[in-house]
């Protein structure tokens, strides 16, 4: 005698007939579709496993157009067509004003996006993709166009200037070009003055070109309104303009020379 095969859930012998294996057990196409099979969500009819019968509820929810082998996008669990969608929910390329259909590359800036080809120089017309841009007056342009276009040009190494600078008696440089003639040190952001039309830092001006103190030899610089005192060809820092025996100081006060010293009226009557 053959060997029993029937249902596992009513028990009918399934030989001759369609059945479906769901874990290894043998179901008839009946109580499978009973136990297991879906209900449309459309239609809320079961979905009968052995046809396609409820294919014809599968449509874009806003056209209706069947999207049985089609591509298509949900929002909120609803299915579109690719086309419905991107009208929709899609972004719109800033320069063509076209959908920027799903799937597809985009470039976004600030807010707005770009079909990948449409994000071009405005100069060169040559997409910039990942390429550094400079965005001037809502235009977008590759460096090479930008600095060809607007950007100035250093007095000193006269190579276009694209971020930062200096202005110095209305010339532009870059901070590296704009250094101490002296020393050679930047002086973008510190204190410098100027000689003959060249830049200098203060200690390399005060070294070169200011006077020196009589008494403690270090320049005198007579910037930012430092005060200093000067008399028959010589200066002190107001802090040195002492007497030279009691050592008290002379600023405002009267004084006389003794050869190279200054001395206070009381060290004059007791010398």
């Amino acid at each position: 005698m053959a060997e029993r095969y029937d249902c596992m859930q009513c028990a009918q012998s399934l030989y001759g007939q369609k059945y479906i294996l769901k874990d290894d057990d043998p179901f008839c196409v009946k109580c499978y579709e009973q136990l297991f099979s879906s209900s449309c969500e459309v239609c809320q009819k079961l979905i009968h496993c052995t046809s396609l019968e409820r294919s014809e509820c599968f449509l874009c929810v806003k056209c209706e157009r069947s999207l049985v082998d089609r591509p298509f996008a949900t929002k909120e669990d609803m299915p579109m067509c690719i086309e419905c969608y991107s009208g929709e929910y899609s972004s719109k390329c800033h320069a063509c004003l076209k959908t920027i259909m799903p799937g597809t590359k985009k470039m976004e800036h600030r807010g707005n996006s770009w079909h990948e080809n449409c994000f071009a120089c405005n100069r060169c017309q040559q997409p910039i993709g990942t390429r550094s841009f400079i965005q001037k007056d809502a235009n977008n342009y590759c460096l090479p166009c930008y600095e060809k276009q607007f950007a100035m040009q250093c007095v000193h190494c006269k190579k276009p200037i694209t971020t930062g600078g200096v202005n110095y008696r209305d010339q532009p440089w870059h901070k590296e070009c704009f250094v101490c003639t002296g020393c050679k040190q930047q002086l973008a952001g510190q204190r410098f003055t100027s000689r003959d039309d060249f830049a200098y830092c203060l200690e390399c001006f005060c070294n070169l070109f200011a006077k020196k103190c009589a008494a403690c030899t270090a320049p005198i610089s007579g910037l930012g309104g430092s005060k200093y005192i000067s008399f028959e060809q010589r200066q002190w820092h107001n802090d040195c303009f002492n007497c030279k025996r009691c050592c008290v100081s002379l600023v405002g006060r009267g004084f006389l020379t003794s050869k190279e010293e200054i001395l206070c009226p009381e060290c004059v009557k007791d010398f």
